[in-house]
């Protein structure tokens, strides 16, 4: 546990985001840090879980998506039900203090999507034991989590092949 624990956002239009959450995690891992990822939309079958898996219950993943692109359209019935169970098991873990660090991987892109609300997810935030740290990550973060966040970081895209057409490739984007 950290003797206080801050609230980071990692946001933008950039490939990285969940990768530095995933670096962040592993850090606190060596550190002896127990470490709850969940996900959002995602539906948890990348690569590197199967690594992480090996720290025990040192590390605990939940995934709360169903792994379809959402974006851009009205969510589903059932894609609104798994997230704000993942909204409700967050707020749970992050007021217990059980876990030294919390992701909420793509919490920001559940709420642009409309999966839940910013403000339903701000009242999840305010229930943080004062030494979680706590990461949220996914793109278009809204003004008012980067209002209240204690650190901020922009993951901007200055080049990307995926717009040659290369596909997500087994250990580097899944």
């Amino acid at each position: 546990m950290y003797v206080k624990g801050y609230v980071q956002v990692y946001t933008g239009n950039g490939k990285g985001k969940t990768t530095a959450s995933l670096g962040l995690s592993l850090r606190a891992l060596g550190a002896g840090i127990k470490v709850f990822f969940a996900q959002f939309i995602k539906d948890g079958n990348s690569s590197e879980f199967k690594a992480l898996r090996k720290f025990g219950d040192a590390f605990t993943h939940r995934a709360f998506g169903k792994g379809r692109f959402i974006m851009g359209k009205k969510p589903s019935e059932e894609d609104c039900r798994a997230a704000m169970d993942g909204l409700k098991m967050c707020g749970e873990i992050i007021s217990s203090g059980d876990f030294g660090l919390v992701v909420m991987d793509e919490a920001n892109s559940a709420v642009s999507a409309g999966l839940f609300s910013v403000d339903e997810l701000l009242k999840t935030l305010a229930l943080k034991h004062p030494q979680t740290e706590l990461v949220i990550t996914g793109r278009n973060a809204h003004p008012e989590l980067l209002e209240m966040a204690d650190l901020v970081s922009e993951i901007m895209e200055v080049k990307h092949y995926w717009k040659k057409g290369v596909t997500a490739r087994e250990g580097i984007e899944k």
